[in-house]
C-alpha cells in the first residue's frame, strides 16, 4: 500500500482518473438536479444526497467485483454481425431511459403543467419513485464509469480513491447547480437537451456506434456559453 504513495505513475493515474470521473459525473449531477427539482427544497437536498451516496456505494461495490464487471464486456449474443454484451444492453436501456425522461420533462415544461404537479410530487410515494429512478441511472453511469476506471488504472485502491474524490466534488457541486437551474428556468431546457444528447450517445454505444463524448461536451459547453451571455444581457436590461 505504501509503495503506491511514492510511485509517480500511480499519482499520475490517480489525477487523470479523478478528472475523468468528475467529467463523467457531470451527467449524474445534471440528472439529479433535474429529477429532484419539483421536490420541496429540503426533500430535494436529501434526495440528491441519497443519490450521490448510492452512486458511491455502487461504484465501490463494482470496483470490488472487477472480474464480474470486466465480464460485462464479453459477448452475449450476435445480431447482424454485431456482438452484443451485457454492457451494451445496460447502456442501451439507460440511454433510452434518459431520452424518454428528458422528452417527458421537456413536454411538461412546454405545456406549463409543472407547477400544478408540484404539490402532489412531495408525497412519500413520489419521493420513492424518484429514488428508484436515481438508482436506475446511477447503475448505468456507474458501469460506464467503472469500466473507464478499469481501463485507466491497475490498482483497485487508486480507482476507489479517484471515485471517492469525484463523488465528493459532485456532492459539493450538486447544490449550486440545482439552485442555478431552479433560478434560471431556461437553463433547465438546456440541461434536458444535454441529457437527451447523453441518452443518444449511450444508445449509440449500446448499438456499437461510439460517439466521442468530447464532441457532446464541446457542443454543450458552447451552448452554455451562449446561454450565459443571454443571462448577462437580460440582467443588464433589467437591473432590478
Amino acid at each position: 500500500m505504501l509503495h503506491l504513495l511514492t510511485d509517480p505513475a500511480v499519482w499520475a493515474a490517480f489525477v487523470t482518473l479523478t478528472a475523468m470521473e468528475i467529467i463523467l459525473g457531470i451527467d449524474n449531477i445534471v440528472f439529479l438536479s433535474l429529477l429532484t427539482g419539483p421536490l420541496e427544497k429540503n426533500t430535494a437536498r436529501r434526495a440528491r444526497q441519497i443519490g450521490l451516496f448510492l452512486a458511491l456505494l455502487m461504484r465501490s461495490a463494482l470496483l470490488f467485483t472487477i472480474t464480474w464487471v470486466i465480464g460485462l464486456t464479453h459477448p452475449v449474443i450476435t445480431l447482424f454481425d454485431h456482438t452484443v454484451t451485457w454492457r451494451d444492453l445496460i447502456l442501451l436501456a439507460g440511454g433510452l431511459f434518459l431520452i424518454v425522461k428528458a422528452t417527458l420533462e421537456i413536454h411538461t415544461g412546454i405545456e406549463g403543467t409543472e407547477d400544478e404537479k408540484k404539490p402532489a410530487i412531495v408525497a412519500g410515494a413520489a419521493f420513492a419513485v424518484i429514488i428508484v429512478q436515481i438508482v436506475v441511472i446511477d447503475a448505468v453511469f456507474s458501469v460506464d464509469s467503472i469500466l473507464t476506471a478499469v481501463g485507466m488504472a491497475d490498482d483497485v485502491e487508486v480507482m476507489i480513491a479517484a471515485v471517492m474524490v469525484a463523488i465528493a466534488v459532485m456532492y459539493v457541486a450538486s447544490e449550486p447547480i440545482a439552485g442555478f437551474i431552479e433560478r434560471h428556468p431556461t437553463t433547465k431546457m438546456l440541461a434536458l437537451a444535454f441529457l437527451m444528447l447523453i441518452g443518444v450517445a449511450l444508445v449509440a454505444d449500446g448499438l456499437g456506434f461510439h460517439i466521442p463524448r468530447g464532441y457532446i461536451y464541446f457542443a454543450m459547453a458552447f451552448s452554455a456559453l451562449v446561454e450565459g451571455v443571454n443571462l448577462v444581457a437580460k440582467r443588464r436590461r433589467n437591473p432590478s
